[in-house]
């Protein structure tokens, strides 16, 4: 009798595995087609009118220069720190006058962008999620639509370009910022002039250096955006909604970003 009840029991569980699997493949689905529908009424709902400018702004605002403080501090702390920890291997093989170069280029092509995009799908992609989830159990996104208003165009539009505009902004300072903290690594351990530092970096860099790298950032800033509203703005659940909308931006904004940012390397290297 056991053994014929183990035999039940096993047999069950086998039959319930393909059931999981199925249950996880319709899910991804589902969410993967939800979230192409969601991100194609954005592209529809950008170019009807009435135009949220004032909200649009107000989003700049926060979701910009709100965020400039603590892009600014790890900018510099990049430079810095990708400076000292370089310099001993340059030294090792006689090649420390390459130092400025180095670290400019390592920063503008790829580290300033991606680490800046990842401490902006943390900061905003969180509170975008957050902030429309809240929203959104608390039916204000349904009251809004019962009065005549369009809410995906006031809360989404305005916010997914925001993010799409500011975060090249707040990249571009990020790396300025950074290239200066590099002088200040330089300097900790010689004597290199202001002026020689970034003569050094600017005869080394390219267009192809720069252009692509700005480029991506508003891919990052838009998969940052519209993950962040497509999860507030389905958020379920009640107020544990919230907090699991908020969590899942961050998730799958920085997944985003490492997707989006290994296309681009391997479309730029195309071109190099």
């Amino acid at each position: 009798m056991p053994d014929e009840m183990k035999s039940t029991a096993t047999d069950k569980v086998t039959a319930r595995i393909p059931a999981v699997y199925t249950n996880a493949l319709t899910g991804f689905f589902e969410a993967a087609t939800s979230g192409s529908l969601f991100t194609i009424r954005f592209f529809k709902e950008i170019v009807k009118p009435r135009y949220e400018f004032s909200e649009f702004l107000k989003q700049s605002y926060l979701i910009g220069y709100k965020s400039f403080p603590l892009v600014a501090i790890t900018g510099f702390i990049m430079g810095l720190v990708l400076t000292i920890q370089s310099r001993p291997t340059l030294v090792q093989f006689g090649a420390e006058s390459w130092l400025p170069a180095m670290v400019a280029i390592s920063i503008i092509r790829e580290i300033g962008p991606v680490i800046t995009a990842l401490i902006f799908a943390g900061k905003v992609g969180s509170g975008i999620g957050a902030e429309l989830a809240s929203m959104k159990v608390t039916e204000q996104i349904d009251a809004m639509e019962v009065s005549g208003n369009n809410p995906y165009k006031y809360l989404v539009v305005t916010r997914v370009m925001a993010a799409t505009l500011m975060l090249p902004v707040l990249v571009t300072i990020a790396d300025a910022i950074a290239l200066y903290g590099a002088y200040v690594g330089v300097n900790l351990q010689g004597n290199v002039s202001f002026h020689l530092f970034f003569l050094q970096v600017f005869e080394k860099l390219e267009f192809l250096d720069v252009f692509p790298a700005l480029i991506k950032t508003f891919f990052f800033g838009f998969s940052v955006g519209i993950i962040g509203c497509y999860k507030g703005y389905n958020a379920t659940k009640g107020t544990e909604g919230v907090g699991e909308s908020a969590n899942s931006a961050v998730v799958f904004a920085s997944l985003a970003v490492f997707i989006i940012d290994m296309v681009a390397v391997q479309i730029t290297s195309l071109f190099i």
